[in-house]
């Protein structure tokens, strides 16, 4: 049942990211990105980690993707008119790559992956063991994004501020 759900659950996350990557309107793209971001918590559910898949609903599909829409929402996105054009050699050169980028992963990753995990050390994923690694080994980089997101938003108001004559 399990490797049901993670199907399910990769399917909609490689899904979402290609429509994040491809889609013209930000709103839509935005929109995908949560359910990425919510694939990733079922993820974390599988794992058996809940605490920290519900951080990852409630703080990135939830906080990250409001401020998200709101800066798309300060700044007047609109929806490009017509794609950049782009040289043939481009267009036949770029599913190449991607193809042989797979296959080099795929390969590697299918050598390298061990036959059976390990016990999950005791309290993985619960808050005390979050916490504990937040405010003591990770202190500085969780203050350090906190206050990259205040920029982003007062970027983002200022740019969005019209100019008067």
């Amino acid at each position: 049942m399990e490797r049901v759900a993670f199907a399910l659950i990769a399917a909609l996350i490689v899904v979402s990211g290609i429509v994040v990557v491809r889609h013209r309107n930000p709103v839509v793209a935005a929109v995908a990105l949560a359910f990425n971001l919510v694939g990733v918590a079922g993820v974390y559910m599988l794992l058996r980690a809940q605490f920290v898949g519900l951080l990852q609903v409630v703080v990135y599909a939830g906080a990250i993707m409001v401020l998200i829409l709101f800066v798309i929402m300060l700044l007047n996105l609109i929806e490009e008119a017509e794609p950049h054009p782009a040289g043939t050699f481009q267009r036949w050169l770029a599913p190449l790559a991607a193809v042989a980028f797979a296959v080099t992963v795929g390969s590697g990753l299918w050598r390298s992956t061990p036959a059976a995990f390990g016990a999950a050390p005791e309290g993985f994923g619960t808050a005390s063991s979050v916490g504990r690694e937040l405010f003591t080994r990770f202190y500085y980089p969780f203050e350090a994004i906190s206050l990259l997101l205040i920029v982003a938003m007062i970027g983002a108001v200022l740019l969005s501020k019209r100019r008067l004559p």
